[in-house]
């Protein structure tokens, strides 16, 4: 069924990138909070639509070079799949929903941030993608947007130190691929950026900035407002786990992987055992104990 192809295009397994809405309203202890909580569900699926949209217009821009790529080539409209005309048509109507989404959260700075993530990343399809470090800011900024897009939807204030954890994860996780990128596809005359890189750049770098993962984290569980709020400094409990998270996926990095985050975690499974329980000992400190 032809149907499938356009659920394939979508790319829904990235949309466990999304879940960064959810963040700031975990983080603060009120995630049960009813009205908050469907507020950042909008800008969920807000972002689910609009990354979708935004994945296929890069396939329908690198059609000729994803039909070139071993593993790229099997994509929906590179494969022959979906015509551009019906990709361009599917874009739009994810784009329209994921307009009508975030109208739903009433904030009109969340609104805001969904229109600079788009435009954004649609630059970044038009060829800023080409520019060494512009590339890597952008997908970082993608999920700090969608961290403060769900802090404004559920009308929370995020913690600074939260902020620098998520701006040091996004560029370590973006160094990463593209590090893995230069390892495999170095030869690969179609990805110009890849070529402006080196592997010792990037792979300092992303050391560096997992290094600050864990200082900005750390210093996060045990800020004076952090623990205010929860009336507890148990959070720093969870500072080992973290440690063995981002370790674990350093040493799976290291190994036959492109580097792409989503992939790497769903195909992980001593990973994603622990960072199930990291969310799990979050919930405990958070919720129960608290």
């Amino acid at each position: 069924m032809k149907i499938k192809y356009y659920f394939k295009e979508m790319r829904m397994h990235h949309y466990i990138k999304n879940l960064l809405v959810f963040v700031p309203l975990a983080c603060s202890g009120q995630f049960f909070a009813g009205a908050k909580l469907i507020s950042c569900l909008f800008a969920f699926l807000s972002f689910c639509f609009i990354s979708s949209a935004v994945y296929i217009i890069n396939d329908i821009r690198d059609v000729e070079n994803d039909r070139k790529h071993p593993t790229k080539c099997s994509r929906p409209i590179a494969a022959g799949h979906i015509s551009k005309k019906s990709a361009i048509v599917f874009s739009v109507v994810l784009v329209v929903l994921s307009a009508a989404l975030i109208v739903l959260c009433f904030n009109i700075y969340a609104a805001l941030l969904l229109t600079a993530y788009f435009a954004l990343n649609l630059a970044y399809s038009l060829g800023l993608k080409n520019v060494p470090l512009v590339d890597i800011a952008i997908l970082v900024s993608g999920f700090l947007i969608r961290a403060l897009c769900g802090a404004l939807a559920a009308d929370i204030q995020m913690s600074n130190w939260l902020y620098l954890v998520i701006i040091s994860g996004s560029f370590y996780l973006g160094l990463g691929k593209r590090r893995n990128e230069l390892v495999k596809l170095g030869n690969d005359t179609s990805r110009k950026v890849i070529k402006k890189y080196t592997y010792g750049f990037l792979d300092q770098n992303m050391y560096v900035f997992m290094g600050l993962i864990f200082v900005f984290y750390a210093l996060w569980t045990m800020d004076d407002k952090t623990v205010a709020v929860y009336n507890s400094n148990k959070l720093i409990w969870t500072v080992p786990v973290v440690m063995l998270i981002f370790m674990k996926y350093s040493l799976t990095v290291e190994g036959n992987s492109d580097g792409d985050p989503v992939e790497v975690l769903l195909k992980d499974k001593a990973l994603l055992i622990l960072c199930f329980l990291y969310l799990l000992l979050m919930f405990v400190l958070l919720y129960v104990v608290r």
